[in-house]
């Protein structure tokens, strides 16, 4: 059916109207603390929701739909990990951030390790940020190219300028308010193409079970039994029981415990309970919301009648929604959709750019001599530089993509994969290990660095083991270190 005037209109309104609310439900700012924490005021509803929506992608919007439509449901094995993950982060890593009263998450650090082991791991943290959310900017540029016919830096633009607007003028708040609407837009655009593709099948649910279950095969089958051959096998095969659920784990701990993404929404919360109540609330939605696209993907393929997305025409899965979207979609509704595109894009920038902002005037800038001299006035005006200074390195790197075919594009995701594991295990050691000091820490961090930097290069260990075996090397070295001295156990 194409994309219609309407539909530019109903996108237009939509990157108009979030960039004017947001701008307004922030007010204004009277210290750093304001603007990066929201005051430490914000409600816990608002912060878990904000978190659906900030780890909710445009690759998620688009892929996992693609995933389930090539395969099968075993993806959710992943997605169970992630709920215990974060069950584990509200029982180990919150109280200790709320027993420091922290700035950051790598205030932790500072504060149990000292200043310089804060600065390194929040330098690393910046570093993968950077990579990945300038990758991941490009990677949602192209739904958006595909589906509205705009080349691809219009589409960077789009996403970009509008999302800085109101995460530069109003911190935190403003960034946590709109990803709270955004998540309802991109949800409600999913919701009115998964009815309309049920409308649109004969039988409706019906003919989705005959079609994910024809031939023998069962694309609704969550837990995958096969364990492989060998050892060897197993850690390279993808999606398997123990690989999705422990690798989930792990990885949820690392992303929801110590990126500053994440963890600057839970430090916003008033009290500790609240914070625990958000990733609580994230950790049920962000399940039922993995399931939902899953099956959103089995609907496609249905409607397409159980072809390959190859006989489809197209390169990947990952166009298959975008096609639907383009070709079956009416007038109003696409734009919609494509709001909602924009919608997960958005949320994942906007949290970007206040996380990096935040990890840099508050762990590096403000532990200066000059930072430390600042007003309430001027540490805002700071903190507001550093918002603009990311945001605009985030468009401009994002525009220097071309195509998915780049190396930076692998190497940014790969950077971004192996820095987690080492930066969980560094944080384990301040929780867990009393005897550790900041040398064995140090030690740790960057042999799980080094480690995670052979797994990627020499093996073909799957994704889901990264983040356990970089914590793992990190645990081990950290405490051989600390066996060179004597400390209380």
């Amino acid at each position: 059916m194409g994309f219609t005037v309407l539909d530019y209109v109903i996108v237009g309104v939509y990157l108009v109207g979030v960039t004017l609310a947001g701008i307004r439900i922030a007010g204004k700012q009277q210290s750093s603390r304001d603007y990066f924490l929201g005051g430490k005021e914000m409600s816990w509803w608002a912060v878990g929701f904000s978190i659906v929506a900030s780890e909710t992608s445009t690759l998620t919007f688009i892929s996992i739909p693609g995933l389930a439509y090539t395969s099968n449901l075993h993806f959710l094995q992943l997605a169970i990990g992630y709920f215990i993950g974060r069950l584990l982060v509200s029982v180990l890593f919150i109280p200790a951030y709320y027993a420091g009263d922290l700035e950051t998450a790598y205030d932790f650090i500072g504060k149990r390790f000292g200043m310089p082991l804060r600065q390194f791991t929040s330098s690393v943290f910046i570093v993968t940020r950077v990579l990945a959310s300038g990758v991941r900017l490009f990677a949602t540029a192209i739904p958006v190219h595909l589906i509205t016919g705009l080349d691809y830096v219009p589409c960077i633009l789009l996403i970009g300028v509008f999302t800085l607007i109101y995460t530069y003028l109003g911190g935190l708040k403003a960034v946590v308010a709109m990803d709270v609407v955004q998540m309802f837009i991109y949800l409600g655009g999913a919701v009115a193409s998964m009815i309309l593709i049920l409308g649109h099948l004969p039988n409706g649910w019906a003919d989705v079970v005959r079609y994910a279950t024809q031939g023998g095969a069962n694309k609704f089958q969550v837990i995958n039994p096969n364990w492989g051959g060998n050892f060897l096998t197993f850690l390279t095969a993808p999606y398997t029981l123990a690989g999705g659920m422990l690798g989930g784990t792990f990885l949820t701990m690392a992303s929801h415990g110590t990126d500053q993404l994440l963890v600057q929404r839970l430090l916003g919360c008033k009290k500790r309970w609240d914070s625990q109540r958000a990733l609580m609330l994230d950790a049920a939605f962000i399940v039922l919301q993995f399931a939902f696209f899953l099956v959103l993907g089995l609907c496609l393929f249905a409607f397409y009648g159980g072809v390959s997305f190859q006989q489809l025409g197209l390169k990947s899965s990952d166009e298959i929604f975008p096609k639907f979207i383009v070709e079956n979609l009416p007038s109003g509704v696409a734009g919609l959709v494509v709001a909602g595109v924009l919608a997960s894009a958005m949320g994942t920038l906007s949290s970007s750019i206040s996380s990096l902002a935040s990890s840099t005037y508050l762990d590096l800038f403000k532990r200066t001599p000059r930072g430390r001299a600042l007003s309430e006035k001027q540490e805002v005006v700071w903190s507001k530089l550093f918002t603009l200074l990311w945001g605009v390195l985030l468009i401009g790197g994002a525009m220097l993509f071309r195509d998915t075919r780049n190396p930076v594009v692998e190497l940014g995701l790969k950077i971004a994969s192996f820095t987690y594991g080492g930066l969980l295990g560094t944080f384990f050691l301040g929780l867990l290990f009393r005897r550790t000091d900041q040398r064995d820490a140090a030690v740790g961090l960057v042999a799980g660095l080094i480690a995670m930097i052979l797994v990627l290069t020499r093996t073909r260990i799957d994704f889901t083991w990264h983040t356990l075996i970089g914590c793992t090397v990190t645990i081990i070295v950290g405490n051989l270190a600390s066996l060179r001295h004597r400390r209380p156990v």
